[in-house]
């Protein structure tokens, strides 16, 4: 009877780490939206009212922001994956 107590405490454990990581690795990818991510994102643009505008549109359909006010757009595919006619990103 000790050694099943044993195997459940493990199994347990096994569990809890488990879960723990997983809930970590995904905390901030594609489709967790933090409002104060994308806030934070799109106040810190220039040229304030079309930015502004389109970034929300952005945080809204991407339902992500890349980290930081400017770039890093590749860790976000969604941002990334958006351009202009011209073929600059188009999202700030």
């Amino acid at each position: 009877m000790a050694c099943f107590s044993r195997l459940q405490s493990r199994f347990l454990f096994f569990l809890i780490a488990s879960m723990l990581f997983f809930e970590i690795s995904k905390a901030g990818g594609e489709g967790s939206i933090r409002p104060e991510a994308c806030d934070y994102r799109c106040l810190a643009a220039s040229h304030q009212m079309p930015r502004l505008f389109f970034c929300s549109k952005y945080c809204a359909k991407c339902l992500c922001v890349p980290s930081g006010t400017y770039g890093h757009m590749e860790e976000r595919p969604c941002y990334d994956n958006w351009t202009t006619k011209e073929g600059k990103p188009k999202c700030p």
